[in-house]
């Protein structure tokens, strides 16, 4: 099996769709609102939270969001695409969940960090299981049977 192909192969249940649909809408959606609502979810965020060049990376976020969204949408490079989700969710934990665990607790802080939780562990289900039957990682690997995943 070449590399591309492990990359690709998937035997997961044909109901990974339903996560890949979950984790691709809000990651585009979140990416695309970085550039509607710039001042309250892209750079001006960025801003408040204190990361460093906002101004590059908040449109370099979106686009990641919005490119890798698109892409576990479709079920192409569905683990490669989650790495780099997986990695865009811990940031996120990291710049603006960690400080509200430190000032207000773990209760205030797992309220506020479920949605960041649920597609931080989506992507890793993504990355540990691959697209399933119905994208286009599936028939570029050449599973094509419905006992081929």
């Amino acid at each position: 099996m070449t590399f591309l192909r492990s990359i690709l192969a998937t035997r997961a249940p044909a109901a990974v769709i339903l996560i890949r649909l979950m984790v691709g809408a809000v990651f585009l959606s979140e990416g695309i609102q970085k550039f509607l609502f710039p001042g309250a979810l892209g750079v001006g965020r960025f801003i408040k939270i204190g990361i460093p060049a906002p101004q590059v990376l908040a449109p370099f976020v979106g686009v990641v969001e919005i490119g890798c969204g698109s892409l576990i949408l479709l079920g192409l490079l569905t683990r490669v695409a989650s790495i780099l989700l997986i990695i865009d969710m811990l940031v996120a934990i990291a710049t603006t969940k960690v400080p509200v665990l430190m000032e207000s607790g773990f209760w205030k802080m797992a309220h506020e960090a479920r949605t960041d939780f649920a597609m931080l562990l989506g992507s890793v289900f993504l990355l540990i299981v691959g697209s399933g039957r119905w994208g286009f990682d599936a028939t570029l690997a050449g599973h094509t049977g419905p006992n081929d995943g």
